[in-house]
């Protein structure tokens, strides 16, 4: 996981993953928090990974990198608490099932949502992308840029991102179709935020020059 400043929700980020796959290996790209983020990942037992603040996925792709171990899958969640890990297992167990699936999502727009966020920018910008997503790439989708994902490690092992920012999703959408594996989402539920929300208004222009740029490669 990526972080910045998020000593709000690493910790009970943390927690929750540890209670749900307790012995999986946690890895930290921290951006240099100013706050207590990295204590509080380094007490809770997480590998910890300096990198400048260039963006989620330039520390993703970093994280990447620093895998020296051989995995059958990589989890990919938010630190700020939004993601339950409680629907980790199962969708460990579904992509073990299937092995012509290479990427298992968390579909935070389901039956579940609340129905007061249907009337914020947030869920209304990820309407936009996601039917933008879904037009001009082939790959459907209900929640194309969740930051919840489990990815066969053999798909993403020598990948090499061009997304700095969280145009990442976009992109990791299409490395797995690239390499010949199919996506599946599992419907979730999605928490309130802890701490100081990153994304921004601006960053859809990003995801959305991405999602273009993917449409012709």
């Amino acid at each position: 996981m990526a972080a910045v400043n998020e000593q709000a929700g690493i910790g009970p980020t943390l927690k929750d993953l540890k209670k749900h796959i307790p012995n999986s290996h946690i890895i930290v790209v921290d951006g240099y928090s100013t706050d207590k983020t990295a204590n509080i990942a380094t007490k809770l037992g997480a590998q910890i990974i300096y990198r400048e603040c260039n963006g989620k996925g330039d520390a993703l792709a970093h994280a990447i990198d620093n895998i020296t171990d051989d995995y059958e899958y990589v989890v990919f969640i938010d630190a700020d608490y939004t993601y339950p890990a409680q629907f980790i297992p199962h969708m460990l167990q579904t992509i073990q099932e299937n092995p012509t699936v290479g990427m298992i999502c968390g579909n935070r727009f389901n039956q579940n949502h609340p129905t007061v966020w249907k009337n914020s920018m947030f869920y209304r910008g990820n309407m936009i992308l996601g039917y933008t997503h879904n037009m001009l790439n082939g790959v459907a989708m209900h929640d194309p840029l969740t930051g919840l994902r489990v990815v066969r490690w053999k798909i993403i092992r020598n990948w090499k991102p061009k997304s700095k920012g969280f145009d990442i999703e976009v992109e990791l959408n299409h490395q797995v179709g690239k390499q010949g594996y199919n996506t599946i989402e599992i419907p979730i539920q999605y928490r309130k935020r802890l701490g100081e929300k990153k994304l921004k208004m601006k960053h859809g222009a990003t995801i959305l020059k991405r999602i273009l740029f993917e449409s012709l490669n």
